[in-house]
């Protein structure tokens, strides 16, 4: 008699989705074409009529990209009372990608979206300048306060999602999920969460009430700095059928099968990488806490943070990235040309420590005055913590600091 049991997360991880084809091959190939063939047109008529999962062409969809997916999507809907059924997953060749299909997916001309003050530079782009030339219009909370949240869904019913990044970028400000979710639908919108920085390791929006989440699969997903893409997971299947497939297929910010097959790679080692950000981004945030000519140190693994409780209710571990600021533009990039092992340079999630400043790289699309509205200073620095040793890392900051 077979007992049935939940798999762990990093089982998971390493199985969910996997996918064996006829050769035997142990880690699937690469299907590194652009076009599938018919043996005939039986075999035509049936993928016409919905009677067969054949591939067709690869802006449709490819194996690599169906395993990846799949993966995916166990991990987000890991612990869930009923599991993975009814979530599904889609992969783009970008997280902006993954991000304007969902949005757009969500909203339509005459469309309100709510969001945080805060946001990644370029979806803060997207929201603030694109979409109002497309109807979708905008308003924007400071850390999606709950009160004010609740009076702007009431000034604006035609408001249809309420998209929300948390920890957000750069500033590791914190958004209450649950509590999001629960006004939001209330009033008949959707959320939509990006859980780039916290992965489903750390995180899962799911649990909390969130109808969408949004990755850059570039970031710790894939974990090597190797490719860019997205995706876009959600519990409801007639969305993701009607709308996101919709939009890729239409659209076309589809990932190459090589990509989805490196990040598929990368993904069986993410509970794992994920440890040890963790670790080594609480012996670096609390070496920056230390220093005197730190101002302030926002990481939520810290007793300091404001939103200390929240992390911990609401995530299984505080994640790999940190926010500090040193005052001004003149310590920030001195600091930023002394260091040695970390790595100047956008972008987050990899295995080697990158740190860059905000105002100038990530966020420089966004003007000053909405800056400085959203906590990103001149002398903010944000740093992604890699998997070096900790003590190595420490060592770098502190001949950088006071060096």
């Amino acid at each position: 008699m077979s007992v049935e049991y939940s798999r762990g997360m990093a089982t998971e991880a390493i199985h969910a989705g996997e996918i064996h084809d006829s050769s035997g091959a142990h880690i699937a190939p690469i299907y590194q074409s652009s076009t599938f063939t018919f043996d005939d047109m039986g075999a035509v008529g049936a993928k016409a009529a919905g009677e067969s999962d054949a591939y067709v062409y690869a802006r449709s969809g490819n194996p690599a990209r169906t395993a990846l997916a799949g993966k995916l999507a166990a991990l987000e809907a890991f612990g869930l009372e009923n599991g993975a059924e009814g979530v599904s997953a889609e992969i783009f060749g970008s997280g902006m990608a993954a991000i304007s299909a969902t949005l757009m997916g969500l909203a339509k001309a005459g469309d309100h979206i709510v969001t945080q003050q805060v946001l990644y530079g370029s979806a803060d782009h997207l929201i603030a300048e694109v979409l109002p030339g497309y109807g979708v219009t905008n308003t924007r909370i400071a850390g999606l306060d709950p009160e004010q949240l609740e009076r702007e869904l009431k000034a604006h019913p035609s408001t249809t999602v309420v998209y929300v990044e948390t920890p957000a970028n750069p500033t590791m400000t914190l958004v209450d999920i649950g509590v999001t979710a629960e006004i939001a639908h209330a009033h008949g919108a959707r959320v939509a969460v990006d859980n780039t920085f916290a992965t489903p390791v750390l995180q899962r929006p799911f649990e909390h009430g969130a109808d969408v989440v949004v990755h850059s699969t570039t970031k710790y997903i894939n974990g090597h700095g190797t490719v860019i893409g997205g995706a876009v997971v959600c519990n409801d299947p007639e969305f993701m059928e009607e709308r996101i497939a919709s939009l890729i297929r239409y659209i076309g910010g589809v990932p190459s099968p090589f990509d989805c097959w490196l990040t598929n790679l990368g993904l069986k080692t993410l509970p794992l990488r994920m440890r040890e950000h963790c670790t080594n981004a609480m012996t670096v945030a609390r070496f920056l806490e230390s220093e005197s000519s730190v101002a302030a140190v926002r990481y939520p693994g810290l007793e300091s943070h404001p939103q200390h409780d929240l992390a911990t209710r609401q995530m299984d571990g505080f994640g790999a990235m940190i926010a500090f600021d040193l005052g001004s533009y003149e310590a920030a990039a001195r600091l930023l040309d002394r260091v040695d092992l970390c790595t100047l340079a956008v972008s987050l999630g990899n295995l080697d420590t990158l740190i860059e400043h905000p105002a100038s790289m990530t966020h420089s699309v966004i003007s000053p005055e909405d800056r400085a509205a959203s906590g990103i200073t001149d002398g903010l620095i944000r740093m992604s913590v890699g998997l070096e040793s900790a003590d190595d890392i420490v060592a770098d900051l502190d001949r950088a600091v006071n060096g």
